[in-house]
C-alpha cells in the first residue's frame, strides 16, 4: 500500500506540472491561477482518487479531461 501511495504521489510530482503547463497557456494565466485553478477542479480531485482511473494517464489527456470541465472561453 506504501508503494502505491509513493508511486501516485511520484506520478503526480511529474504529470501535475505539465497540467499546470497547458492550463497556463491556454488560458491565459499565471502559474499560481493556474495551480488554484487546477487544484480546485474536480479533475484534481479525480486524479487523487484511485477508482477514477486516472492515474496513469498521460498530462495530454488529464489536461483533456479538464477542458472539458472548464471549457476555453469563446
Amino acid at each position: 500500500m506504501l508503494v502505491n501511495h509513493m508511486s501516485r504521489n511520484l506520478f503526480n510530482a511529474t504529470i501535475i506540472p505539465e497540467v499546470i503547463q497547458q492550463i497556463e497557456t491556454n488560458y491565459h494565466l499565471s502559474e499560481s491561477e493556474a495551480l488554484r485553478f487546477f487544484y480546485h477542479s474536480d479533475t484534481a480531485r479525480a486524479l487523487n482518487d484511485p477508482e477514477t482511473g486516472l492515474y496513469g494517464q498521460s498530462a495530454l489527456f488529464i489536461f483533456s479531461v479538464f477542458l472539458q470541465e472548464n471549457p476555453l472561453p469563446a
